[in-house]
């Protein structure tokens, strides 16, 4: 077992040495492998917050009884995940966990406030327009029928994350976009007495157009998630038709599968 230690060497550097890697050097697992997986562990849990530095890789592999190839290698595995950034002058820094999220009928804004990601939402658009096609099929109205569009743009520690667009029957809850700029759309519907029971949903991947990309700080062609939701209520009325891209360098779908019997 290697355990860090030795003094502070920055304001932000003693949350890494509380950390206890446990690097078992007789497994098949790379020691880089191994590395990498307690680092990304700490920073999704909060242990290492966004802002805290790592250290050169100098001192990290004295520390850890590493070479410095091997520490070199777990920190660009964590860099080209986008949770670790170099920076010149100031050394390996952490930027943000990536949101993990469970596949579930639950609200993206309730999801990372438990996750502790600090979410803030900044509604694009929030008007009246004429169904399409899909969104008419989607929620059982007349194609051409009045149905509300919501266009947000959703943040973690400040920085995009997601580009959030639903569709909802008119008349079906006030949405005011002050309160959609402080909460989430699923909680004001159960403020409002609905009760959201299940959901259609398809989840998918493409690269991003210019105008995706600079509204989620990417590069054009970066991989984006895409997620397709039809939400019901306890009636069986579908309430909410929900299309939303999602940064791959910034958030996942967390699947649990069962065996059929």
């Amino acid at each position: 077992m290697a355990k860090t230690g030795g003094p502070a060497r920055a304001v932000t550097e003693p949350a890494l040495s509380t950390l206890d890697f446990a690097l078992d050097r007789g497994s098949p697992v790379p020691l880089y492998y191994q590395l990498a997986q307690q680092l990304e562990a700490a920073i999704e849990h909060g242990v290492l917050a966004p802002g805290n530095l790592l250290g050169n890789e100098v001192d990290l592999s004295v520390r850890l009884g590493l070479s410095r190839p091997t520490v070199r290698q777990a920190i660009q595995s964590l860099v080209d995940k986008g949770l670790l950034v170099r920076r010149r002058g100031v050394g390996t820094q952490v930027v943000h966990s990536q949101v993990r999220r469970p596949l579930e009928l639950s609200s993206l804004y309730d999801d990372l406030e438990t996750a502790g990601q600090d979410p803030t939402t900044r509604v694009v658009r929030n008007e009246t327009v004429p169904a399409a096609a899909e969104v008419a099929a989607a929620l059982g109205v007349a194609e051409g029928a009045e149905v509300v569009l919501l266009e947000r743009l959703r943040r973690t520690h400040g920085r995009p994350v997601a580009l959030l667009c639903n569709y909802l029957p008119s008349g079906l809850l006030a949405l005011d976009t002050a309160r959609l700029e402080s909460t989430g759309l699923y909680r004001m519907m159960r403020s409002a007495g609905i009760t959201l029971h299940s959901a259609r949903q398809t989840v998918g991947a493409r690269s991003a157009t210019a105008d995706e990309a600079a509204r989620l700080d990417e590069k054009e062609g970066a991989a984006l998630l895409t997620m397709q939701r039809t939400a019901y209520d306890d009636t069986g009325r579908p309430v909410e038709f929900g299309t939303h891209i999602y940064r791959a360098s910034r958030y996942s779908f967390d699947f649990q599968l069962l065996v059929r019997p």
